[in-house]
């Protein structure tokens, strides 16, 4: 299948390497962090080969690798940069960077170089977000006008965060999630869905707020709620919500013109997948309290065991790359995408800084389904 090699051996480097373990034909070559100690304590518990340097582990990396770049996201832009210097495949983590000049400049090298560049997240290659697109590519809902998405995880400032460990003993990096706040790390599980099925976002019309003050005792003023009307160019309007203080809900509802569709977790590559059509008795207009599972008949990819918050592979999106790379095709999980993404995301995480509506410079196509999703359902 091919070689990955990681920078970065944090929190979710574990939940990626649970991930990757699903996948047995794929080899982890090597991995990288900053910190001795912590590269020392992944490599053992995972049995892996630690590199010396950064560019130590970009050096012994072939042209067909691809590099997971998991470094904290103050890190992002450098590390992808340097990647993509030596001419290497870069999959990072969310996001791609924390401005737009930067995203730019990695795109421009990326397309320079005539290589692969994707960011997280991947779960629009998983089976409850295939299972959604097959449903609306065959219009059960009816023709699609508006999407709700909610991304609240409760009031996270006040959970017991400090003593969140990973896998193989890292702490969750809390002081970075607050730092760079809730809709940077968590707007893209949705985004990826729906820009991926509905295809660019023209206009984004949104408002973002810090307030809860001092979050992990710093002085800290990254958006902790935000909320974004996406304006899409295939005509779908979008509203997404994303907060660390209302109480959890990850619903998604996609409202057609004969009824919705919905699931309530997109942290779940298995999450069931609803119809509830709509009808009239007696005067009254009803969506059917009774919803109709969706599915997809036949295999789709390999699950993973829920870990914390979540159920998802994270592999998904590298082993994809991996795939187009070695099948000389697009790949799914673009730096169209990923650039788009960007853009939308620090849209919706700036605006409380700016008034009115903002019209996206970017643009990216609706993605390819999975192979197995394309057969009946």
């Amino acid at each position: 299948m091919g070689s990955v090699l990681i920078i970065g051996t944090g929190y979710v480097a574990d939940l990626y390497m649970r991930s990757l373990k699903t996948f047995p034909l794929l080899r982890i070559k090597s991995v990288y962090d900053r910190n001795p100690r912590r590269l020392a304590q992944f490599c053992s518990y995972w049995g892996v080969t630690g590199s010396e340097s950064r560019d130590k582990l970009i050096d012994s990396s072939a042209a067909d690798d691809v590099i997971l770049n998991l470094t904290n996201p103050a890190e992002h832009f450098v590390v992808s940069l340097a990647c993509l210097q030596a001419g290497r495949h870069v999959y990072s983590e969310k996001p791609l960077s924390t401005n737009m000049a930067d995203a730019r400049a990695l795109y421009a090298l990326a397309a320079e170089k005539q290589v692969l560049l994707a960011s997280a997240p991947c779960s629009i290659l998983g089976q409850s977000a295939q299972t959604l697109w097959r449903a609306v590519r065959d219009e059960v809902a009816g023709k699609s006008l508006i999407a709700y998405a909610e991304l609240d995880d409760d009031f996270i400032s006040q959970a017991p965060y400090a003593k969140w460990i990973s896998e193989s003993g890292a702490p969750w990096p809390y002081e970075d999630e607050f730092r760079v706040g809730c809709t940077l790390e968590h707007a893209g599980y949705y985004l990826t869905w729906l820009i991926g099925i509905f295809g660019s976002v023209k206009t984004v019309i949104a408002a973002s707020a810090a307030l809860i003050k001092n979050k992990a005792g710093t002085n800290n003023m990254a958006p902790d709620f935000s909320v974004a009307t996406l304006l899409f160019e295939s005509g779908v309007v979008g509203r997404l919500t994303c907060s660390i203080i209302a109480p959890h809900d990850h619903r998604l509802r996609i409202i057609g013109s004969r009824g919705v569709l919905e699931l309530e977790e997109c942290w779940d590559n298995n999450a069931k997948v609803r119809f509830r059509r709509r009808f009239v008795i007696k005067r009254r207009l009803i969506n059917s309290p009774i919803a109709r599972r969706l599915q997809l008949r036949g295999p789709t990819h390999p699950k993973v065991k829920r870990r914390g918050a979540a159920a998802m592979n994270f592999a998904l999106g590298p082993v994809e790359m991996l795939s187009a790379i070695r099948e000389r095709r697009p790949c799914r999980m673009s730096a169209d995408l990923a650039l788009h993404l960007n853009e939308v995301t620090l849209a919706i995480q700036n605006g409380g800084l700016d008034s009115g509506a903002q019209n996206m410079e970017t643009r990216c196509a609706p993605i390819e389904p999975m192979s197995w999703a394309m057969k009946n359902s």
